[in-house]
């Protein structure tokens, strides 16, 4: 037999389309040829198949040797074809069984020694390969992250001469039978956080609705602190969201399964691009605005951002998903994040502390803060001043509520809005807030008042009634009270007079 046929997946974006492997040996002068649009990684499986084939005792054959990789017009990346390809290579020569190929999909980087090592994006490669009914081939460094996908098969291997003896029917492959992950993700307590009565306050209306939400305050109040104990009291994921994020985790090649089911944080710093951020690259991957899918995207010192890579947010923070276009590809990520910012209130960080120590003119704060752009600050749903702690109220012994507490009434709030509207609240479009966020006639006339008074446009007078409309969810109130619109106006305040 000269020819052998394999299956396999690429990679493209959140997709894994299959790729068929066609191995065929020729006469002729000795030659390994690879067609398919392979990329340099691809290319270099020559070198590593051939020393993984010989150094397991099989022969590599010295004739000319073309590999497939289809469909042609896909580009191919990664070591994931080692493995088919020196499978392909052994079956077309009769060195190995090619019976029930068509029952299996294979991927695997090979090591010099014929070593499986571990791949990037094999979850992601198991959920799109979920419906095709072949079990999955893959290293058994890989094979827990993989097995996540309730419905996959996985077949993990250690080296090259396993899984030839599974084809040869000599030693089965085992399918992989992880033990259950039944540890609860651990998170930093609330309960930490000295004071700061109203920017908890925040933190809880915003976890209800999934709404943005922007800290300022001068060094050392409490700003990072506030962040990073905010996954902590969000709804716990789904299954459905724990694979989705595991899977964007999985394609960046930093999922780690100890992180399964816990809310993502991600924190980049300042100096960060737009690629960065946002994802692109030749071969597009997704950047932190994906990693932190169903979880928290915490920028601290916000104006010190560069304004492009600002302004590259814009759209995913609205729309949910970014779109990378390149020449080659286009690459479509989802981007459903909670985004968490802090900043400064002037450029010396220390106006409005009670030291007195700011020296900063109006102009300078004026220039400072116009970094931030208003399209940008429209998108930010909620915005809290985060004063200075005095040293008796750091010293002071306080029984503040644990975060189970505040996630308590979160979950019980989020769980009456997926009743309602079957979505959280600031996902909810035109129609449905005209549908599900009616204020009173009071509330009414506040509205009015504070778009004529703060210039409100239509995206932040929207963005008002959804954030009362999750006080309202937090308060069990039926309808939207007077009450909860006086307090979404308040978080929009700082928004206006910044």
């Amino acid at each position: 037999m000269s020819l052998a046929v394999l299956k396999s997946r690429a990679l493209a974006g959140m997709d894994a389309p299959e790729v068929t492997v066609e191995v065929h040996l020729a006469g002729g002068l000795p030659a390994f040829t690879l067609v398919g649009l392979p990329d340099t990684e691809v290319k270099e499986a020559r070198d590593r198949v051939r020393a993984a084939i010989q150094n397991c005792r099989f022969e590599f054959p010295q004739r000319r040797i073309t590999v497939n990789l289809a469909p042609a017009d896909l580009p191919k990346e990664s070591g994931r074809f080692d493995l088919p390809i020196a499978l392909g290579i052994l079956i077309a020569s009769g060195q190995i069984a090619g019976k029930g190929l068509d029952g299996y999909e294979f991927a695997g980087e090979l090591a010099l020694g014929g070593e499986l090592r571990g791949i990037r994006g094999a979850l992601a490669m198991c959920l799109s390969a979920a419906n095709s009914q072949r079990a999955f081939v893959l290293p058994a460094e890989s094979a827990a992250e993989a097995a996540l996908v309730r419905s996959a098969a996985i077949l993990p291997a250690q080296t090259l001469l396993e899984v030839c003896a599974h084809l040869n029917g000599q030693q089965p492959l085992e399918p992989y039978r992880g033990a259950a992950l039944v540890a609860a993700p651990q998170y930093p307590d609330l309960a930490e956080v000295k004071g700061q009565a109203q920017a908890k306050r925040a933190l809880e209306v915003a976890a209800c609705g999934g709404h943005s939400l922007l800290f300022s305050g001068p060094p050392g109040a409490g700003k990072s602190m506030l962040a990073s104990r905010f996954p902590g009291i969000l709804p716990p994921m789904s299954e459905t969201e724990a694979l989705e994020s595991a899977a964007l985790q999985s394609l960046a090649g930093c999922f780690r399964m100890e992180n399964w089911g816990r809310r993502p944080y991600r924190a980049p710093h300042h100096s960060a691009s737009a690629a960065a951020l946002v994802g692109g690259g030749g071969v597009p991957r997704p950047g932190e605005i994906s990693l932190a899918h169903h979880g928290v995207l915490f920028l601290d010192e916000l104006p010190e951002f560069e304004r492009r890579v600002l302004e590259a947010l814009r759209e995913p923070l609205e729309s949910g998903h970014i779109a990378i276009a390149r020449a080659m590809r286009r690459s479509d990520f989802p981007a459903r994040c909670q985004l968490v910012a802090a900043m400064n209130p002037c450029p010396c960080g220390w106006q409005g502390h009670h030291s007195g120590r700011c020296r900063c003119t109006p102009d300078q704060v004026a220039r400072y803060r116009g970094k931030l752009s208003g399209p940008l600050l429209d998108r930010i749903d909620l915005m809290i001043e985060v004063p200075a702690l005095a040293g008796g109220e750091l010293q002071a012994k306080e029984d503040n509520e644990p975060s189970s507490a505040v996630r308590a009434r979160v979950i019980a709030a989020r769980e009456r809005q997926l009743a309602r509207q079957g979505k959280d609240n600031a996902a909810l479009g035109i129609k449905e807030i005209e549908t599900h966020c009616e204020a009173d006639g009071r509330g009414r006339d506040l509205l009015k008042q504070a778009i004529a008074r703060f210039n409100l446009s239509g995206r932040a007078y929207h963005r008002v009634l959804k954030v009362a409309r999750s006080i309202a969810d937090l308060a069990a109130a039926p309808g939207i009270m007077s009450a909860h619109v006086a307090e979404a106006i308040q978080y929009r305040r700082g928004l206006s007079d910044g």
